[in-house]
């Protein structure tokens, strides 16, 4: 039994059903383990299938193909002089399983599976796999080793198993998405379990986009006495390498490096950004395109996406009509020439024109309302699939929380596009980061420094433009209080009686409960975007379309 162990932990940013890409990262990762004469080298949850796989575990093939590669990984320890910690899909007589490996000298010599299978908001493992029992430690280079896996250790049954039969030290994988606040989630839940057990525990977690998830990595260990020992890189890939010795009081780490997180105003910035540069990468694309208008929300997209992708992969056009105000055409210019990206004009006069001349006869006398406004909306949402189509980028579409809440967004016209960034993010919230990225660059930024979103574009009231001097706020409350109204309704579900206790009037209260409902449709129908927030539109949230019910806590 040795008294030392050097631990790495390979926090990598797999794709999910890349059996092949994730294998070649994981192969690297060992090989790097064995020059640097690693002792345990631990991948993250389900690594060589990506988290999660969905309806691809109902693949027979693809599960075999899965397995098949984590047997061959096995087989790569002859000679590494390491011990592989490997989390994988895995198939015995009980049905399929959400597995850990330990393979060391060539062979597989323990197999663990996951105890509490996770069902609830965007997690659904019991769709896929059974449970596994309380599992018992490994030993690892003569020392007992336990392995909770992810969700094993919310729950104090299973750490607390593990250490009642010998466990010294625990390495826990996990596929934990990133939302606010979960950083320090996760450290409350590890001290606990820590707490409870006096046994340290190493947190792996992945990186990267899949999807509208995002992983943000920032793995870490904890030690009894609530020391933290170690702490990853957020956001970014990276290998963690740490000492470990055997006390009197146990283990320790002896060497650990502990990197600064991202503060709370820098992370979903930094996790928007990861996740757009993902979708982009892990989907073929090398280049996005978007509509600038001059307003807050198609800057901040833009920005995002410089700082993902690079000036040179981002393409912005201006799409004026008669009511495009010239500070906004200056405004959007400005911006792009701040951002240094390709920048062209195309105005949608003509075809705006010639739809309402040859509506005509259909519209009839009825009076000019939403239908003719939505006719500019419609085309340039046209025009930018064309570009998209034509140039072969992805279009990115820039609506927020807060609109896609009440549904004041155009169905087929600026809900166009295959990703948004802004999906999870209240208007107020656009502001803020705008604010925040003009005094900060962020280390992984693709773009520069500085002023990036014009201060006259954050300064103005904002606007849809689509008849003479209007703004947002003639349909709808100031922003401030719609997002306190809708974070009430779709993060918290409170009730609307205390949604006005708050000092919200009850009857706009009432109002902005119906605009929710109704626009459930365009919502099923809109770009993906990363989630951001515990509760965010799309994955995890599951409300009917047709739905009758109407909240009765009030009149």
């Amino acid at each position: 039994m040795t008294d030392q162990l050097r631990i790495a932990l390979a926090q990598l940013n797999p794709k999910v059903g890349d059996l092949a890409g994730n294998l070649a990262l994981a192969r690297t990762a060992l090989a790097d383990a064995a020059a640097a004469r690693v002792d345990i080298l631990m991948f993250p949850e389900l690594f060589l299938t990506g988290y999660f796989p969905d309806d691809l575990l109902f693949k027979p093939q693809f599960v075999a193909e899965a397995i098949a590669a984590a047997k061959s990984l096995a087989g790569e320890t002859a000679g590494a002089g390491v011990s592989l910690v490997l989390p994988t899909v895995w198939r015995d007589e009980v049905g399929l399983r959400n597995a850990v490996l330990v393979a060391q000298d060539g062979e597989i010599v323990a197999i663990r599976f996951k105890h509490e299978l996770p069902n609830s908001d965007v997690f659904y493992e019991q769709r896929y796999f059974r449970s596994g029992p309380l599992p018992l430690p490994v030993t690892i280079r003569g020392v007992p080793v336990g392995i909770p896996i992810c969700e094993d250790i919310w729950h104090s049954a299973v750490c607390d198993h593990l250490a009642l039969r010998g466990a010294e030290i625990m390495l826990c994988p996990n596929g934990s998405p990133y939302w606010t606040d979960k950083q320090h989630g996760r450290k409350e839940l590890v001290r606990a379990r820590v707490a409870e057990d006096g046994v340290p525990m190493l947190y792996l977690n992945q990186v990267g986009g899949q999807d509208e998830l995002v992983f943000d990595g920032a793995s870490f260990a904890i030690e009894p006495g609530d020391r933290l020992v170690l702490q990853g890189k957020s956001f970014e890939p990276d290998f963690i390498v740490s000492d470990w010795v055997r006390g009197p009081g146990g283990w320790s780490c002896v060497d650990g490096r502990v990197e600064e997180l991202p503060s709370v105003e820098e992370a979903p910035w930094r996790a928007a950004v990861l996740g757009l540069r993902d979708y982009v990468a892990k989907n073929g694309f090398s280049e996005v395109v978007l509509g600038l208008s001059g307003g807050i929300d198609s800057a901040v997209v833009a920005a995002m996406a410089v700082d993902a992708l690079g000036p040179d992969k981002v393409h912005c056009l201006m799409l004026p009509y008669r009511y495009t105000t010239p500070a906004s055409l200056l405004d959007a210019r400005d911006c792009a020439e701040r951002l240094r990206v390709r920048y062209d004009v195309v105005a949608i006069g003509d075809p705006v024109d010639g739809a309402l001349r040859e509506l005509q006869p259909v519209f009839g006398n009825r009076p000019i309302d939403t239908a003719e406004e939505n006719i500019q909306s419609r085309l340039r949402g046209t025009i930018l699939m064309a570009v998209s189509n034509k140039l072969g980028s992805l279009l990115l579409t820039t609506g927020n929380k807060s609109e896609i809440g009440v549904g004041y967004a155009t169905i087929y016209g600026d809900m166009n596009g295959g990703y948004n960034p802004l999906k999870d993010l209240f208007k107020t919230q656009v502001y803020a980061l705008a604010d925040w990225r003009n005094r900060h660059l962020p280390g992984d930024s693709l773009g520069q420094g500085g002023e990036v979103v014009p201060r006259a574009i954050i300064d103005k009231a904002p606007s849809a433009e689509l008849r003479p001097d209007q703004t947002d706020q003639d349909s709808l409350p100031p922003y401030p209080v719609l997002d306190d109204i809708l974070a009430c309704m779709v993060e918290k579900e409170m009730a609307l009686a205390d949604i006005v206790a708050r000092g919200h009037d009850a009857a706009l209260v009432r109002r902005i409960e119906r605009l929710l409902n109704i626009a459930e449709y365009k919502r099923r129908q809109a770009a993906p975007g990363p989630k951001l927030s515990a509760r965010a539109f799309g994955l995890g949230r599951r409300y009917p379309i047709t739905n009758g019910y109407r909240d009765g806590s009030i009149g």
